[in-house]
C-alpha cells in the first residue's frame, strides 16, 4: 500500500484510484469527503429535499437515499433534478430498482453483493452503470454476508468480508468495469478496522469507511470516532459516513470533527475547552457549549479556546486564533496570540462571538496557519 504525503498536516494517505460522484472526487488524493443518508421516505420528495438542504448546510458533500420500492424509484428523477448534492441510490434485494435508479440519473449506486440477487443480476446492473458512466459502491456488510462465505469462514470475520468484496471486484473487472468504491462494514469496531486493513493491501480502489449500525448519538459517535479515526490515521479511507440512529445532521457534524481532529480537513469554527477542575472559577462548560451551539452554522475557519485557569490557559488561548484564559470571575482575552483585554465572566460569550464575527472570512489566519487546508 503506497501512500501520498498529506498537504494539510494530517497523516499520509493511501494511494487509490479516483472516482467521480457528480462533481465530488473520491480517492486519488482528493480530500476525504463527508457523506450521510436521509432518514425520510424517499417517495416524499419535499421532506427528503428539506432534509438534504439541512445536511448540505452542515457540510454534507454526498447524500444517499434509500430506494426500497417502485414508488421511491419513481421519485428519483425529480429528486435528482432538484438536489444540489450528488445523489447515491441505496439498493437492496431488487436489481430492477438499481436499473430504474440509473435511468433516473443518480450519480452513484450502492449495492450489497449479499442480497442483490446473484451474479447474473449484479452483472446487469454493472453493465448499465458502465454504459452510463455511473460509479458503484460495492457495500459489504457483516449482517448480510453471502451464506457460503459466512459458513466457510465461520462467521462474518474480516477475512470473510474481504472475500466478499474481492468476489465482486472480480465480477466488475470481468466486464471491464473499474469505476467502483468499496466498503467493508461491521458494527464491531475491531472487525471493521481489520477488514479495511486487509483490503487496502489487496486493491487500490477508493474506500468508503464507516462503522455500520454504530448506535445512538452517544455510543455511535464514540464507536465511529474510534473506528474511522484509526483507519484514517493509518491513511486508509477516501470518504466517510458516520452511521447514527437519529438526526443525520449529527452524522455530518461528527464526520467533520473526526476529519478536523486528524488535520485532514478544515471547516467552520473549532471550539476547544479545558475539562475544568477545582481551580476553575468560571463556568467553562456552559460557555463552551453555548459557543458551539451559536457558532455551528458559522463557516469561518478558526479556533476559539475557552480555558479555565492559569495552568494551561494562557498557553492554549495564545495558540488559538481567539481565546480566553479565565481567572476569578473574569478572563484575559487573546487575539492572534496577544492579550487584547480583560473581560468579566458574563461578557465572555458575547465578546468571543463578536471576535468571530469580525474575523476575516478568508480562513484561518492565526498562529496555526501552516495547518490550514486549501479546499
Amino acid at each position: 500500500m503506497s501512500k501520498l504525503p498529506s498537504a494539510t498536516g494530517g497523516p499520509p494517505r493511501a494511494r487509490t484510484r479516483r472516482v467521480m460522484v457528480g462533481d465530488v472526487a473520491i480517492g486519488g488524493g482528493a480530500p476525504v469527503s463527508v457523506q450521510s443518508m436521509t432518514k425520510t421516505h424517499t417517495a416524499d420528495v419535499p421532506a427528503t429535499l428539506a432534509q438534504i438542504r439541512r445536511l448540505q448546510e452542515a457540510g454534507c458533500e454526498i447524500v444517499r437515499v434509500a430506494v426500497p420500492d417502485q414508488e421511491a424509484a419513481e421519485a428519483l428523477p425529480g429528486l435528482v433534478r432538484q438536489c444540489k448534492l450528488p445523489v447515491v441510490a441505496d439498493i437492496h434485494f431488487d436489481y430492477r430498482l438499481a436499473l430504474a435508479a440509473l435511468q433516473a440519473g443518480v450519480h452513484k449506486l450502492r449495492i450489497n453483493p449479499g442480497n442483490i440477487g446473484g451474479a447474473e443480476r449484479a452483472e446487469k446492473v454493472l453493465r448499465e452503470a458502465k454504459e452510463r458512466g455511473v460509479p458503484v459502491r460495492i457495500g459489504v456488510n457483516a449482517g448480510s454476508l453471502e451464506k457460503d462465505l459466512y459458513e466457510r469462514h465461520g462467521g462474518a470475520t474480516p477475512e470473510a468480508l474481504v472475500a466478499s468484496a474481492l468476489r465482486q471486484v472480480e465480477l466488475c473487472q470481468d466486464i471491464g468495469f473499474d469505476d467502483i468504491v468499496l466498503s467493508l462494514k461491521a458494527s464491531d469496531v475491531l472487525t471493521t478496522i481489520e477488514a479495511y486493513r486487509l483490503i487496502a493491501r489487496r486493491v487500490d480502489f477508493p474506500l468508503h469507511v464507516g462503522i455500520t449500525e454504530a448506535g445512538t448519538r452517544w455510543t455511535g459517535t464514540i464507536k465511529s470516532a474510534v473506528g474511522i479515526g484509526v483507519l484514517l490515521a493509518e491513511g486508509i479511507g477516501d470518504t466517510i459516513r458516520v452511521s447514527l440512529a437519529g438526526d443525520p445532521v449529527e452524522e455530518v457534524r461528527v464526520g467533520w470533527e473526526i476529519l478536523k481532529s486528524l488535520r485532514l480537513r478544515r471547516r467552520g469554527v473549532t471550539v476547544i475547552a479545558c475539562p475544568t477542575c477545582g481551580r476553575t472559577e468560571v463556568d467553562v462548560a456552559a460557555i463552551a457549549e453555548e459557543l458551539e451551539r451559536r457558532l455551528a452554522a458559522v463557516n469561518k475557519e478558526l479556533t476559539v479556546a475557552v480555558m479555565g485557569c492559569a495552568v494551561n490557559g494562557p498557553g492554549e488561548a495564545k495558540e488559538a486564533d481567539v481565546g480566553v484564559a479565565c481567572g476569578k470571575k473574569s478572563a484575559l482575552l487573546f487575539r492572534r496570540g496577544t492579550v487584547v483585554g480583560k473581560i468579566r465572566e458574563e461578557e465572555i460569550v458575547e465578546r468571543l462571538l463578536r471576535e468571530v464575527e469580525e474575523w476575516p472570512s478568508m480562513g484561518h489566519t492565526g498562529p496555526r496557519t501552516s495547518r490550514e487546508e486549501v479546499l
